[in-house]
């Protein structure tokens, strides 16, 4: 088999379960599927290597073939419309909802004249490494097992074997309907039940429809929104709550280079935006699922604590690399695993006390509900807030007073004072009054620097870094304090390039790995949102629909843009690009704007009101 290089990032659409997710390109190829959860070895990882380690494709035989595709309104429903010189048909690609099992239905509709078609499944377990045993069970039915692993394939196309590879080639009527349904169950166990696919796909598109119908609107950007919020609850692992950062791992996050990370875990430093997100589009379940998975993860001995957990809340999760696949476009390593998760990362303190402080507002749980929690972290941190940490890009080099990351030790100790205060709660109110004040002079004091007129990356740095952008969105100081405006004018100076926020001048800042990487995403949300709380409405605007602009043809952002060759790179997709969306989109559509809400730290108003 010829290897191919994978399509562009943002070539590839999204298709998931809630519990599992696969991308499918524009030409009809299916080359990156993880069965049965995010995290487990992919069974088609030609997006990080070649053909041969697992894909599958179902494409019109005749070479004058147009393609063009969207989602089915308001549904992750994806739908390719297939055009020849001898007809038309439409490829729906989507993953029900489970039920009993897993499964991948694609599901060719004859719409006019005649179109040839061809199909080829190479499946490939353990990220490309292991070459299944394919049976026949019966007609139309097909077995593929590769030790605990098994995927039935049930079509009426006639297929074959053909190195290593299975294939069959059909052609569809107007009129007709060609399903092809691919299911997942451990190989001990009984074959997965079939699925009709046309009742599937009714099923599928109610449920989304139902779901996303209950969204609060945003505006002229309520279609843009829903469309995230459908990725962001894709991206939700059901059984638990848990949001995986992306759906993959190793897309680069500079062509060709080494920033290469395995995103398919739950980063606590997204937890607030992620509650908010949810509760300000009105989806209070989803918002008390996320909660719940968040004290579940952290339970346990606070000096433990971590940046991120698996998707269930495992703790454990080993680095490792990839020898046999090449990576994306020659992108290597290719890593499993994220050794980030064993880093000390002091912000993660003010995102748990912010998040329960903030589900505490929107009367998500009982009011003491977690606080001995709280408490016992909250001694944790009195002992390490002043330590160097890796800070919150999770830098491999040695640690650093990290600005940010002493700002969120002082959010933390004042969400908890907070909670204390409107929701009276037993706590040492004295005792951390003065060492929220202690915190904040601290920063104040060694974080701002003169030299630059901006707070900088970290204590005695002259460097930027657009961590600092949050400063005014969680409240630590005003945002018409004039070191807020001039940091915010400093980062527009150095940090914006064609329109968009870097995180860090990777030249200059020592981070332990080579310098490249595109702008960040999420950082040029953080500035619109800047702009709105200064009062510079229009700005924010024009920044936030040059955003939209860099979105896929289905919606979908990745992690960074690279500004020069005009791509998007990184994980795809990726979920805080998409909650930064949603906030931005709220923040230009709201008076009583997520960004005001937390920045206020005098807001006793409940955010569902």
């Amino acid at each position: 088999m010829t290897a191919a290089i994978p399509s562009k990032i943002e070539d590839y659409a999204l298709l998931g379960d809630c519990e599992t997710a696969a991308l499918v390109s524009r030409a009809g190829s299916i080359d990156w599927l993880c069965w049965p959860r995010f995290d487990s070895a992919a069974c088609c990882a030609a997006l990080l290597g070649g053909r041969e380690h697992g894909c599958w494709s179902i494409t019109a035989t005749d070479s004058s073939v147009h393609l063009k595709r969207h989602y089915r309104k308001d549904t992750l429903v994806l739908e390719t419309e297939i055009s020849t010189s001898q007809g038309m048909a439409t490829l729906l690609d989507f993953m029900p909802l489970r039920d009993q099992g897993s499964h991948l239905i694609r599901l060719v509709v004859g719409k006019r004249g005649h179109v040839a078609m061809r199909t080829e499944l190479v499946l490939r377990f353990d990220y490309g490494s292991l070459v299944p045993w394919v049976t026949r069970l019966a007609k139309g039915v097909h077995s593929f097992v590769a030790g605990p692993d098994r995927v039935i394939l049930r079509t009426p196309v006639p297929l074959r074997g053909e190195h290593l590879k299975t294939v069959g080639e059909f052609s569809v009527a107007a009129g007709e309907r060609v399903p092809f349904v691919l299911s997942y169950s451990p190989s001990y166990m009984g074959l997965p039940e079939a699925l009709d696919a046309s009742a599937a796909l009714t099923a599928t598109e109610r449920f989304w429809r139902r779901w996303v119908g209950k969204s609060s609107a945003a505006g002229e950007y309520s279609d843009v929104v829903r469309r995230s919020l459908i990725t962001l609850k894709a991206l939700t692992y059901r059984p638990t709550g848990g949001i995986v950062a992306a759906a993959t791992t190793s897309l680069p996050e500079q062509l060709g280079g080494t920033r290469n990370w395995d995103y398919r875990y739950c980063w606590l430093r997204d937890a607030t935006f992620t509650l908010q997100a949810m509760m300000h589009a009105g989806y209070y379940r989803e918002a008390k699922e996320w909660r719940a998975w968040l004290l579940r993860a952290v339970a346990g001995d606070p000096a433990k604590l971590q940046i991120m957990y698996g998707i269930a809340g495992e703790r454990l999760l080993p680095e490792w690399e990839i020898p046999w696949l090449p990576g994306y476009e020659g992108a290597k390593p290719v890593r499993i695993g994220n050794a980030a998760s064993q880093q000390l990362q002091l912000d993660v303190y003010g995102e748990i006390m912010d998040t329960l402080h903030q589900a505490r507002l929107g009367k998500l749980a009982a009011r003491d509900a977690g606080w001995a929690l709280q408490i016992a972290l909250l001694a944790h941190l009195e002992e390490v807030w002043n330590k160097p940490d890796q800070g919150m890009w999770e830098v491999r080099s040695e640690p650093e007073h990290f600005t940010y990351s002493k700002v969120m030790a002082w959010v933390a100790v004042d969400r908890a004072i907070r909670s204390a205060q409107q929701f009276k709660l037993d706590a040492p109110l004295s005792h951390w009054k003065r060492w929220r004040a202690h915190i904040h002079a601290d920063v104040c004091r060694h974080g701002f620097n003169q030299r630059i007129g901006a707070f900088a990356r970290s204590y005695g740095s002259e460097d930027l870094d657009a961590s600092v952008l949050l400063l005014p969105l969680v409240g630590f100081l005003p945002p018409r304090d004039p070191r807020v405006r001039s940091t915010v004018e400093a980062i527009e100076r150095n940090l914006v390039k064609d329109g968009f926020v870097r995180r860090y001048d990777t030249g200059a800042a020592k981070d332990g790995l080579p310098p490249g990487e595109g702008a960040f995403l999420a950082c040029s949300f953080w500035l619109a949102d800047n702009l709105v709380l200064l009062g510079r409405h229009r700005d924010a605007c024009d920044l936030f629909e040059r955003l939209l602009t860099l979105r896929n043809d289905v919606g979908l952002l990745s992690e960074e843009y690279d500004l020069r060759a005009r791509r998007l790179v990184g994980n795809f997709p990726q979920s805080f690009s998409h909650i930064a969306l949603v906030n931005t989109a709220y923040n230009l559509t709201r008076e009583s704007c997520p960004a005001r809400q937390r920045a206020s730290t005098h807001n006793r108003r409940r955010i569902r009101a």
